[in-house]
């Protein structure tokens, strides 16, 4: 899993700088990392070659024990871990057998089960859906209510929160399979900032002017470090249990006011850079602040992933006619024609809330001292698993007075 971030900060980087370079942004890497493994494991040739190199894997067996490893450290997380399978099997094992009209929902994370003891839990809460179903939707005649229905069932595995990550026209009637991945987060701080301590102050934009938002703080010691240019703030999320998964969010804030594109950039193109930059103990703050902020992203990762050189999946030349039987593909090929994602977060005194949902449509073709920290101006941020490094959310906030839609 230690590649994981390397991926997840190489799309982080690639986002925030050309999609969301004029706007606040949140990915989940986890999410697109989820459907690009599907894809992987019902492809073939040069195309699983491409897509494993990606990936970071050897081998779609490789790729399995990495997928399974992602489901213990999730289901470590949550309140149950009964019932929890590997993500990838089922399509070299053919199941799919009806290849004008599935709808694949793959993993949902939760903040809430059907367990009272999820809903209990102090900790962050995170329920995986148990493996992967799959069912009919006539893409080919109902292409509306099957755009419909991708979106009601992301909703429904994101707590609400995500009501549309399929826009209207998503799916054409050339579709023919639809792999979706869903995650939901939430999580208390390990120590709550006091809300009655919550002040206005200005934040910096880019553009020279500022803004009024509200800002909280803490007299409190915090796990902070300075490094060439930035700083490193990083605030834990309250364990409901010992030795379980530790999830944190981190916060990247450049010196400079107008320092966040480079420091993007580094991290993107650095390999380990989120795992040398972390704070290992907490030090003397003395001015401390960081802003409350929500906010929501969506876009289409497909020209994002291109530009990282994933270019087979998306052309005429795709491999991936593994993912349903040779009897029902006939001469006709299947190709990646999108993934959509869509992810939302809120941040406050008492934790942060999010989820991200992915959705992969597949058509057929033819063929020492003390430490001041003040986010006052644009940062970037991550959500990860700190034994693990698996990075879960990340994104930047440009001005955090903007609400999410």
């Amino acid at each position: 899993m230690e590649l994981q971030p390397d991926v997840a900060l190489a799309i982080s980087k690639h986002v925030l700088l050309t999609e969301a370079k004029n706007s606040n942004a949140v990915i989940s890497p986890l999410s697109i990392h989820v459907v690009l493994s599907l894809i992987a494991a019902g492809s073939r040739g040069a195309t699983e070659d491409q897509l494993l190199s990606f990936l970071k894997a050897k081998s779609i067996n490789d790729l399995n024990s990495i997928s399974t490893k992602l489901v213990s450290i999730l289901a470590e997380g949550s309140a149950s871990q009964e019932g929890r399978k590997p993500l990838l099997p089922f399509l070299k094992a053919k199941l799919i057998d009806h290849l004008n009209s599935i709808s694949i929902k793959l993993v949902s994370v939760s903040a809430e089960g059907s367990s009272a003891s999820c809903r209990d839990r102090e900790g962050p809460k995170l329920l995986l859906a148990n493996g992967a179903t799959c069912h009919e939707v006539d893409f080919q005649a109902k292409a509306v209510e099957a755009t419909a229905e991708v979106n009601k069932w992301a909703e429904k595995h994101t707590n609400g929160l995500i009501k549309e990550v399929l826009p209207p026209g998503a799916i054409e009637c050339t579709a023919r399979l639809v792999l979706s991945s869903a995650l939901y987060f939430k999580g208390g701080w390990k120590q709550k900032f006091d809300a009655s301590a919550t002040r206005d102050h200005d934040f910096h934009l880019l553009n020279g002017s500022s803004v009024r938002v509200p800002f909280m703080t803490s007299k409190m010691n915090q796990f902070v470090a300075e490094y060439n240019g930035f700083k490193v703030l990083s605030l834990s999320y309250k364990q409901g249990e010992e030795d379980k998964p530790v999830f944190s969010m981190h916060i990247f804030l450049p010196d400079s006011q107008h320092g966040l594109p480079a420091l993007v950039e580094r991290a993107g193109s650095e390999p380990g850079f989120s795992s040398r930059h972390i704070p290992r103990r907490r030090e003397l703050v003395g001015e401390f602040r960081i802003p409350r902020f929500k906010l929501s992203f969506g876009f289409d990762a497909s020209n994002t992933l291109k530009g990282l050189g994933l270019v087979l999946p998306f052309s005429n030349e795709a491999e991936l006619n593994e993912m349903v039987d040779s009897s029902v593909v006939g001469s006709s090929t299947l190709t990646l024609s999108s993934i959509f994602h869509k992810s939302v977060i809120e941040v406050n005194e008492e934790g942060t809330e999010a989820a991200a949902t992915s959705v992969g449509v597949i058509c057929s073709r033819s063929l020492p001292e003390r430490i001041d920290f003040v986010a006052d101006h644009p940062f970037m941020f991550l959500i990860t698993e700190d034994l693990t490094g698996l990075v879960l959310f990340s994104g930047h906030v440009l001005e955090p007075s903007q609400q999410a839609s």
